[in-house]
């Protein structure tokens, strides 16, 4: 019994002998580790501040105590020159592109386009945007009634504004090396409405069509833009639009994995969603920038595609969800500080 242990115990030491002579070799052809395979996977880790969804709401608020902001109207020239103040407030670089273009109607609307510039001396730069006006009429309002009130647009204007007003406030303590341009489109819902039958889809995204034909800066590129439109909604989910998928595949890809790093990839599903007529469709076709639209699809919704709320009187601040806008603006933070 004694030799039977004494001779085990000699083979786990032989064993264990020529595994420690032959580990050094073992080691030598594994295989080496791939930087790039490295630097995507540091890529799907959390990065960045937290994004504050309160501020946003507490920005969307400001934005709707002005009321509707209309073309032409007060609460427009008022509501403009509040989001400057705030931009000018986070020490970003502020071009105000006035231009009076003609509405589906031949209205003369008195537009500005905001724009917001973080570094203005880097020359590599992203692009973020939103339109800042209110649709004139609530044209899809179930009551008829309602039709040619004007929307107060805390969904459908608002919320992209807050998402970036709020990005760039974290912008002040949390820095990165690249430019970002956050560009506030104007006259972008003066769209022909449903009781007419002047115009067609180019009545629409207005003060991107002039901005794409006339950029604040010449020559202006941007790796890529993010465009946000209806992104504070109630149940909202971001589906990948057909438009941005056609000019800006690898965006998307982006955008999508940002959101399953941060734990929002429910609300993004890898579900396609509609060609959507909007403001990123002149910024790819004129201007060449690759540019998504990251917009609330609601495919199970009689009413609308957008949503219940969306051009009705019930685009308020009760139909918010700060949830929502937490999705949104940290899947945006995650894009933003894996690019630095």
């Amino acid at each position: 019994m004694r030799n039977k242990k004494t001779a085990i115990m000699l083979i786990v030491v032989l064993a264990l002998a020529a595994l420690a002579y032959f580990l050094p070799s073992f080691r030598s052809n594994a295989p080496e580790a791939d930087p790039e395979i490295e630097e995507v996977a540091a890529k799907r880790q959390p990065v960045g501040p937290a994004f504050n969804a309160d501020s946003a709401m507490t920005f969307c608020q400001a934005q709707c105590d002005f009321g509707p902001r209309t073309m032409n109207s007060s609460a427009h020239e008022h509501c403009g020159a509040w989001i400057t103040r705030k931009f000018r407030q986070y020490g970003l670089e502020i071009t105000l592109q006035r231009a009076n273009l003609t509405g589906y109607d031949g209205t003369t609307l008195h537009s500005t386009n905001i724009i917001a510039s973080y570094r203005p001396e880097a020359t590599d730069r992203l692009m973020i945007c939103a339109h800042w006006d209110s649709r004139p009429w609530a044209d899809n309002d179930p009551d008829e009634a309602n039709w040619r009130k004007p929307v107060m647009a805390a969904n459908d204007g608002a919320s992209g504004v807050a998402v970036m007003l709020e990005l760039a406030r974290l912008l002040t303590t949390d820095s990165v090396a690249l430019g970002i341009d956050f560009i506030c489109f104007d006259a972008e819902d003066w769209g022909t409405p449903q009781w007419s039958d002047q115009g067609g889809s180019d009545t629409w995204a207005l003060g991107a069509q002039y901005w794409a034909a006339n950029p604040h800066r010449e020559g202006y590129t941007a790796r890529f833009g993010i465009l946000l439109d209806m992104v504070g909604g109630q149940g909202a989910r971001f589906f990948k639009e057909k438009y941005s998928q056609q000019y800006a595949k690898k965006i998307v890809k982006k955008v999508w994995r940002a959101a399953e790093t941060v734990g929002f990839g429910s609300l993004f599903p890898d579900r396609d969603g509609e060609h959507i007529t909007d403001d990123h469709l002149p910024v790819n076709q004129r201007a060449g920038i690759p540019t998504i639209d990251i917009i609330a699809y609601y495919p199970d919704c009689p009413q609308s595609g957008f949503g219940p709320t969306w051009h009705t009187v019930n685009d308020d601040m009760e139909h918010l969800d700060r949830s929502t806008l937490q999705a949104v603006g940290q899947t945006l933070v995650q894009v933003i500080y894996s690019e630095n």
